[in-house]
């Protein structure tokens, strides 16, 4: 079997203490896996740097998608009017979602190179004051780019509205004052920035918000405001995928231990500048400029007068022990190179080595 390590935006790369932590079977009806569920909730308000008297996490079964629907079709539901900001598939997959469940919603595109403006957003709901929410994505993956979380916040606040901010592959990885930034709903995933494996997803809430969703949702098991109720006691609703929150709670300990938000995104910001720059001397451009671009995972256009595919370079790298991703920018041939994980230094500079090797013969 060949064994490499992922430089994507997760599933990631896992500590070897992380994959053993699986090793142990747990009861759902357990009061010591309950505890770990409310520890979990608990550690979780702390890096959002929210107050449990203001908001609440709450846990829900499946990938970050599940999170993000189980948000919309809860707290919107088919009363209200949602404007999503999109300059990547993961917003456009938003609009997706509610085209499914009914939703009413108004899709302001941007191209996936530039950051919604805060500005446009002000005007949207002066025009429109049906609009009761707003979502975007911070960390978009399409592209790499970090999106204005903060400067949105502030518009869809002073016109008094819900925000909702899907940060799948950010939190954790970048500091984010939930509160502070005007977020009634900020949603993540098990297998990203914590260095978790997948299986469920997060949403901290702010707590007279989540209250407005009773009785909303279109969803027996996506019912956001349910499946809070049903936690008070750290108990799962439904069957909860017990060997991944074991998982995600020793992820939780060793971010701790190697210095919370502010030393992982540290490395991961020096992981991804470090790849920039020796990229660059290869030959590849980022499609995203140097101010916008976000520490997560790099998009670069392949070399003029380029003689291979993506196929051919994927797996030369991957039998050298590591795997990038396809490009998901439409308009231009691109390729992703993610660094968070369990990635370092020597990660990248190993990669950088096999892409001399693999270009030396081009």
């Amino acid at each position: 079997m060949i064994t490499y390590k992922l430089l994507t935006p997760g599933p990631l790369t896992t500590s070897r203490t992380v994959k053993e932590e699986m090793m142990v079977d747990h009861c759902t009806w357990d009061n010591d896996y309950k505890q770990i569920t409310q520890h979990v909730r608990a550690e979780l308000l702390a890096l959002a740097h929210v107050s449990p008297e203001e908001y609440t996490c709450v846990l829900m079964q499946g990938s970050g998608t599940f999170g993000v629907e189980s948000v919309l079709i809860s707290s919107v539901g088919r009363d209200g009017k949602l404007l999503i900001l999109s300059n990547g598939a993961y917003g456009e997959r938003q609009a997706d979602i509610c085209r499914h469940a009914g939703i009413s919603y108004v899709l302001k595109k941007y191209n996936y190179n530039q950051i919604p403006d805060a500005g446009d957003v002000a005007q949207i709901l002066q025009d429109d004051p049906e609009i009761t929410h707003v979502s975007m994505v911070h960390s978009e993956t399409t592209s790499g780019i970090l999106n204005d979380i903060e400067a949105v916040g502030k518009v869809v606040k002073a016109a008094g509205k819900v925000f909702v901010v899907d940060a799948m592959s950010s939190f954790g990885g970048v500091e984010i004052p939930v509160a502070d930034w005007g977020i009634d709903f900020i949603v993540s995933s098990a297998n990203k920035c914590i260095q978790g494996v997948p299986g469920f997803t997060f949403i901290i809430c702010r707590l007279d918000e989540l209250k407005k969703c009773e009785g909303k949702s279109c969803s027996l098991s996506l019912d956001l405001y349910d499946q809070w109720k049903g936690m008070f006691d750290g108990k799962w609703r439904f069957t909860s995928p017990t060997h991944v929150v074991l998982a995600f709670a020793k992820a939780m300990e060793e971010m701790k231990e190697e210095g919370g938000i502010p030393a992982r995104s540290k490395r991961y910001y020096d992981n991804n500048r470090f790849l920039i720059e020796e990229m660059e001397k290869l030959g590849y451009k980022t499609y995203i400029d140097r101010e916008h671009q976000g520490p997560i995972i790099t998009t670069f256009f392949y070399p003029e007068n380029c003689s291979y595919t993506f196929k051919e370079m994927y797996e030369f790298i991957k039998e050298r022990g590591y795997a990038i991703y396809p490009g998901k920018v439409t308009e231009a041939e691109t390729f992703r190179i993610g660094n968070i994980g369990e990635i370092y230094k020597e990660d990248i500079e190993k990669l950088i080595a096999i892409y001399k090797e693999f270009l030396s013969d081009k």
